[in-house]
């Protein structure tokens, strides 16, 4: 089963649907059989970083409310984080410009560790405080997962993925997604937002239950002295 999920490093909604997501995958019975790509997408692609401006400034100013507003929704999503077992860090969050950060999830797809490094690249981002903006940030954690640091940084300074990316924001234009994370699964079904894992289950054994359809039972048409388990009529 392929699922395709978009969704941004910098958006919280994305981070906390991938933990309820991965709360039904680990108890879906056919988990092994599920194919995970990332697709990117860019919640403010023409953003340019204000240095020493803080999370709660930048939402602000996005939103066109007051500082404390920005605030306060940063409390809530922090809220809505601890639900999931992460502990979001807004007071030390840095924002970013993602551009090269899908990049190098494009890159660690390459080599087959797409999924640990979008992983590691939310965790810096919502828990630790690093800035994604600076090539060196990306680097280092690209080595951190097991990635060729050197490789890497010659593919993001070269832009070698950056058509991959802008690829992923068009075909995301094309299914008409319009807020991140969104979730397609076999190219048929999808879920938008960071829905109960209780949703992501039953779509996990709707499209798998579709794709394997239980072998019918016949239809008896005459009923008559026979063996079974316990016995012969």
């Amino acid at each position: 089963m392929k699922v395709e999920i978009w969704s941004d490093v910098v958006c919280p909604f994305c981070y906390i649907g991938k933990r309820k997501f991965e709360r039904a995958l680990g108890e879906f019975a056919h988990r092994a059989d599920v194919q995970i790509e990332w697709k990117s997408f860019q919640l403010t692609p023409d953003f340019v970083p204000t240095p020493g401006e803080n999370i709660h400034a930048s939402l602000a100013k996005k939103k066109g409310v007051p500082e404390a507003e920005g605030r306060r929704m940063n409390d809530y999503m922090t809220q809505a984080a601890k639900e999931v077992g992460l502990n979001y860090q807004f007071d030390i969050a840095i924002p970013a410009n993602t551009f090269l950060a899908h990049q190098l999830i494009h890159f660690a797809a390459h080599q087959g560790r797409q999924g640990d490094m979008k992983e590691r690249l939310f965790a810096a981002y919502y828990l630790e405080g690093r800035d994604l903006n600076a090539l060196d940030t990306l680097l280092n954690l690209a080595a951190e997962i097991g990635l060729n640091a050197d490789a890497a940084r010659q593919a993001l300074e070269a832009g070698t993925y950056a058509n991959e990316v802008r690829r992923d924001e068009y075909e995301a234009q094309q299914i008409g997604v319009r807020g991140v994370p969104f979730f397609v699964f076999e190219d048929k079904y999808a879920v938008s937002g960071a829905q109960p894992s209780e949703v992501f289950a039953e779509v996990l054994e709707k499209v798998w239950e579709e794709a394997h359809p239980a072998k019918p039972q016949p239809t008896i048409l005459a009923d008559g002295p026979a063996c079974g388990p316990e016995g012969c009529d």
